[in-house]
């Protein structure tokens, strides 16, 4: 727009001067007054066209900016679940949350176990009679948990009676593991996970789960990774 406003007032420029070189001399009035007339005109028009080229400036912008594409990214979050009646399996869960700088949920039970309870020497023990009803299902008392931002759940549990407690089998079924990555791992003083896990896949709503394993009690964060790496 600019160059196109100089190349008018340029030619204009040429014609005005064309026009005074044709035009026959006349007095020092009247060539004045040509020269005025024509300074005037040349004058009305730059104002034009600088007019003309502010408005342009401002309607037309020198560069146009490429929208930025907006990034993307996928999180990949992992959630330790674990029940811990005596503190064993609480102190492995925290330190895979540590090593997998994972989020933590603890299963709480409604009704605490007490030591009495857990006692397996005892047939008429809490535990004793809960393990022998495949159907019980012992009440949770945390608060209810959203499973939607995780792809990998490490499910912990002590070995009890040979199998996971019974109300590792509540938490289960009251959730759906489709998509999501199960391993599940456990504590014992002798017993290994054995069926435990299958058990409670074939309990869950879905879930890609993975064979699991005993850790012990003083495993450290340097061979819990070490079993990591082995999962993958």
């Amino acid at each position: 727009m600019k160059k196109a406003a100089l190349t008018i007032l340029s030619f204009f420029c040429i014609f005005a001067m064309s026009g005074c070189g044709n035009s026959q001399t006349g007095s020092d009035i009247d060539s004045e007054n040509s020269t005025q007339s024509t300074t005037a005109k040349l004058t009305e028009l730059e104002k034009t066209i600088a007019e003309n080229s502010d408005i342009n400036s401002e309607s037309e912008p020198d560069t146009v900016s490429e929208p930025e594409e907006e990034s993307s990214s996928t999180e990949d979050e992992t959630l330790v679940v674990y029940f811990s009646a005596t503190g064993t399996t609480k102190s492995v869960a925290e330190r895979i949350a540590s090593v997998t700088n994972a989020d933590l949920y603890e299963i709480i039970p409604a009704e605490p176990y007490s030591y009495d309870d857990i006692d397996w020497h005892d047939s008429n023990s809490r535990t004793s009679i809960e393990m022998n009803d495949i159907d019980a299902r012992p009440a949770i008392s945390s608060d209810t948990i959203s499973l939607d931002s995780y792809s990998t759940i490490y499910l912990g549990y002590p070995i009890w009676w040979g199998d996971a407690p019974r109300i590792m089998s509540t938490f289960v079924e009251s959730y759906d593991f489709s998509d999501k990555t199960v391993i599940p791992f456990c504590t014992s003083g002798s017993s290994g996970i054995g069926r435990s896990g299958d058990n409670l896949k074939n309990l869950a709503n879905g879930g890609n789960w993975l064979s699991g394993d005993r850790l012990d009690a003083n495993i450290s964060e340097s061979e819990i990774q070490d079993w990591i790496n082995d999962l993958n």
